[in-house]
């Protein structure tokens, strides 16, 4: 991968800057924490779900807590999936501003590889869930739980296999699941809504744009104070996530719209940095990610994650299930297919080619990484199915299934490379004029 081509042949994926390839680094590596803490989660709940001590669980999951005239008692299962989960979308949203800005999204030719294989990964799983659930009109409406990529489970995998993943493979990962991440809660928005009230959707919406307003007017100030930052856009924040609620959109919603009015410096900007101050986005990514990472996830796969199986019987009536086909397959198969489709296509109409030191097998196992729907995959399930149905227990079943095949097949397809990894790491690490930044990343431009 040190070898640059000539202009007229561009590679792909590109490496961007070394600056933002530490952040990311950094970045996936907390998703990593976050991603073993989720599994550990979703592991406990399927045990205690089905234990003897199984109905503490459904009474700790469905005890309801919260302000009744505001419509905000809701059960501790439903705070983890409107109210945590919003902490989780926030930083999606925020993580998108910042590919916009400064990351692999703010220029066409590099955004546009990533965005059409996000696409491919969305579209290519919905048709096949929708082929294989064509017979059966009361599954139709879940075409969408097979849509979404969890980035940290996916992480996770790699570090308990111990890959080596490429830095830019990496990138790579993490701007399509981001990109997966919108286009999933677009389709919330759009297609998981019974019905909207008006006055609190217009006031939400109003609210947003005022916390807008605030943190670009003020944000050199909340950047020195990050306490005043908290006092304001805090409370205001929480006041659009419950107008939203009431509105009858997804709460979540909410935390993407906030995470994206916040004010990205952009990389040709003057920065407080050398000052010691970070920017405002900088500080409400390193506050709020091992908020998300290491509670509201986990906790939000803890309550989601606990399903009945009912033994045998009850395990061999869910696996012969149309709608498990339908999901399972859709993730396993759809993904990778729709993935590796689209890139190999842009790649064409971009009269690129892939890096000479990658192979397209391993596109394939970023594809099954992008196979690990989980928790936003949960959520589509918990919006589709009435809980208490037999198809919102058997879709539970289906996702817990299929991101343990994508997680496996993913982790034998990329552990056998690994020693090509290696080598790829090795090569990356040379810094022959020692200026504190790898050749490759200067080469690359």
């Amino acid at each position: 991968m040190s070898h640059p081509s000539p202009k007229h042949e561009p590679t792909f994926p590109e490496y961007g800057s070394y600056r933002e390839a530490g952040r990311i680094t950094t970045l996936l590596r907390k998703e990593t924490v976050g991603g073993i803490l989720l599994v550990i989660a979703a592991a406990v709940a399927i045990i205690w779900a089905n234990s003897p001590w199984s109905d503490a669980y459904v009474a700790l999951r469905d005890f309801e807590i919260g302000y009744e005239p505001w419509h905000l008692e809701l059960s501790l299962g439903t705070w983890a999936a409107d109210g945590l989960l919003a902490i989780f979308f926030f930083l999606v949203g925020l993580e998108l501003k910042r590919e916009f800005v400064e990351g692999d999204l703010r220029n066409f030719r590099s955004a546009i590889v990533p965005i059409t294989a996000a696409a491919g990964g969305v579209l290519v799983p919905a048709l096949i869930y929708t082929a294989i659930a064509s017979q059966r009109p009361e599954l139709h409406h879940g075409w969408a739980i097979p849509t979404a990529t969890d980035i940290a489970f996916a992480v996770a995998v790699l570090a308990i296999i111990g890959s080596h993943l490429p830095p830019a493979l990496r990138i790579f990962l993490l701007t399509l699941a981001v990109v997966d991440d919108l286009l999933a809660i677009s389709i919330i928005a759009l297609f998981y809504t019974d019905h909207i009230e008006v006055v609190p959707l217009v006031l939400a919406i109003a609210v947003i744009a005022v916390y807008a307003v605030v943190a670009q007017r003020f944000r050199v100030f909340f950047s020195r104070h990050a306490a005043a930052a908290w006092c304001i856009l805090l409370p205001v924040g929480i006041v659009a996530w419950a107008l939203m609620h009431a509105s009858g959109i997804h709460a979540t919603i909410a935390g993407v719209l906030l995470g994206f009015a916040i004010p990205v410096l952009h990389r040709r900007e003057v920065r407080d940095e050398a000052l010691g101050t970070p920017g405002l986005a900088e500080e409400f990514e390193h506050r709020f990610r091992p908020i998300s990472a290491g509670f509201a996830v986990p906790v939000f796969a803890f309550f989601a994650a606990g399903v009945p199986i009912g033994g045998v019987d009850g395990l061999r009536d869910a696996f012969t299930h149309p709608l498990t086909f339908a999901i399972v397959i859709a993730l396993v198969v759809g993904k990778p297919i729709g993935i590796l489709t689209s890139t190999w296509v842009m790649t064409k109409v971009l009269r690129a080619r892939l890096d000479p030191e990658l192979r397209w097998i391993d596109m394939v196992g970023v594809g099954l990484l992008a196979g690990i729907g989980f928790t936003v995959s949960l959520l589509i399930a918990e919006l589709t199915f009435a809980p208490g149905t037999q198809e919102h227990d058997i879709a539970k079943v289906a996702i817990l299934s299929a991101s343990v095949v994508a997680a496996i097949l993913a982790s034998l397809l990329l552990g056998s490379r690994n020693r090509r990894y290696r080598r790829i790491a090795q090569r990356e690490a040379v810094d022959a004029d020692d200026d504190g930044i790898p050749d490759v990343y200067q080469s690359a431009g």
